[in-house]
């Protein structure tokens, strides 16, 4: 994930929803369950873990069975140690009692809920960046200890790795071209971690570390899916057979979903923020500037996506009456600045959700050169009387600020180029007058569409005009 671009805002449910998606979330249910099971009699050894005789009677309580049903009992008491639901009272006898923090989960406020469900989330994010068993067996030594310099393995950068991944999972969930709420292959999250941005086509070896990276990202997810982080389908088992042995079925090799696919949960959108912001990246959350001034709302959204921006715009809007909103926006939009054609662009978009109410606020604005042109559009959208026309000077003044605002939103875009071409196309002598336009952004408008037009007559005539811009300015 990159730290040079902000994030975009996320949508998270009420703290309400998300405590009720925490309390039914696997994990955290055992690990209650377990605390209530226990008793007097419950026992735990050094270093805190259920004495293996009575691991068997835990799993029942639980309701488990089959091979895996003592590794997700000795995780769901770990979580329970760990989060303070039960607590060692005498260590040297190992016995144990109910926590104070179990009755948060009854009688907590929402917050104090999640509070809990992020300790147990942190329990096991530690433990999956630990090797599994079959490597530790292997690294046992000929004393019966561990020898964990065998194994080649950084435990710290093996929790940057997987904090990576699940950064980069946030991201393209969040992203207005991600998948959104759909899953993400798990090859593609692999390889956001280990193909370089400006590599071709991988080599053999990064396709090798990819798989690897995949292989043990399955695992991870596998021990994280419990705690309601993330939904998770596995790689196929398949996949992972013995090349001489004959599959099953037959085999779809294009299936990308046997790959193994993720996506975070709304839990989990919350819990990855939760610990972004803790390591200090900037996470924006949807709603964060509804109770900002209409300058922080603009200058904010300038950078969000365009439907982000709107669900931030709804919520700011929802808290003020109509017309003293719009005079806000206007004030805000005003300036001369690198900004403020985007922060003007954002105004307007914002005023389309104002209703009829806010006409007196476009009408104290006609007279202004640098709102008059949009308060006009805005009046004549909303079927207005006596809407006055512009002047050819305002006409050009809001033309050069539109174009100045969509190069600062989207870059060299293909609407952008139908847009310059469009504006071209419908006024002959566009250049002779733009150049004379008394616009901070003129010279760097025309230089754009000088760079985008696709005649080149047309381009030579925006960059002539984009010289006498500068000229001018500089005289």
């Amino acid at each position: 994930m990159s730290d040079s671009s902000p994030l975009p805002p996320v949508r998270l449910r009420s703290e309400a929803e998300l405590a009720r998606d925490a309390l039914a979330a696997p994990l955290l249910s055992r690990a209650a369950l377990l605390a209530r099971w226990a008793g007097p009699d419950t026992r735990v050894d050094a270093g805190g873990e259920l004495v293996e005789e009575q691991v068997p009677a835990a799993a029942e309580a639980l309701g488990l069975s089959g091979e895996d049903a003592a590794a997700w009992t000795a995780e769901a008491w770990r979580v329970a140690i760990d989060t303070g639901l039960v607590e060692v009272v005498d260590e040297e006898e190992g016995t144990v009692a109910q926590g104070a923090d179990l009755a948060l989960l009854t009688s907590g406020s929402p917050g104090e809920v999640l509070g809990v469900w992020l300790g147990a989330l942190e329990t096991v994010l530690a433990d999956a960046s630990v090797p599994d068993l079959d490597d530790l067996v292997d690294a046992v030594d000929e004393d019966g200890e561990i020898d964990l310099s065998s194994l080649d393995w950084d435990l710290e950068a093996e929790a940057e790795f997987l904090d990576g991944v699940l950064a980069n999972l946030y991201l393209l969930t969040v992203s207005e071209d991600g998948p959104g709420d759909g899953p993400v292959p798990l090859p593609v999250l692999a390889a956001s971690m280990i193909v370089p941005d400006d590599m071709g086509e991988p080599t053999d070896d990064v396709l090798e570390q990819v798989s690897d990276a995949m292989m043990r990202l399955d695992d991870q997810f596998r021990l994280l899916e419990p705690t309601g982080l993330v939904d998770f389908q596995p790689v196929d088992e398949a996949l992972m057979a013995d090349i001489d042995e004959e599959p099953a079925a037959p085999v779809d090799d294009t299936d990308v979903s046997r790959y193994g696919m993720v996506r975070l949960t709304p839990l989990g959108l919350y819990g990855v923020r939760t610990r972004l912001e803790e390591a200090g990246v900037s996470a924006p959350m949807v709603g964060e500037l509804a109770d900002k001034g209409a300058d922080a709302l603009l200058d904010s959204t300038s950078v969000f996506p365009a439907a982000a921006a709107q669900a931030e715009t709804e919520q700011w809007l929802a808290r003020r009456e109509p017309l003293a909103a719009a005079r806000e926006l206007l004030a805000a939009a005003r300036g001369s600045d690198l900004g403020a054609p985007l922060r003007r662009l954002r105004c307007q978009q914002a005023l389309s959700l104002v209703g009829a109410e806010a006409e007196p606020a476009l009408r104290e604005v006609l007279d202004d050169q640098e709102l008059g042109g949009l308060a006009r559009v805005w009046l004549t959208e909303n079927g207005a009387a006596d809407v006055p026309a512009p002047s050819e000077a305002m006409v050009f003044w809001l033309t050069v600020d539109t174009v100045a605002a969509q190069l600062a939103a989207e870059g060299n875009s293909e609407e952008l180029q139908a847009l310059v071409e469009g504006l071209a196309a419908q006024h002959s002598g566009f250049f002779a007058t733009a150049w004379r336009v008394d616009h901070p952004a003129t010279a760097e408008v025309l230089e754009a569409m000088g760079r985008l037009h696709p005649d080149k007559k047309v381009a030579k005539a925006a960059r002539k005009a984009a010289f006498k811009a500068r000229s001018q300015h500089g005289s």
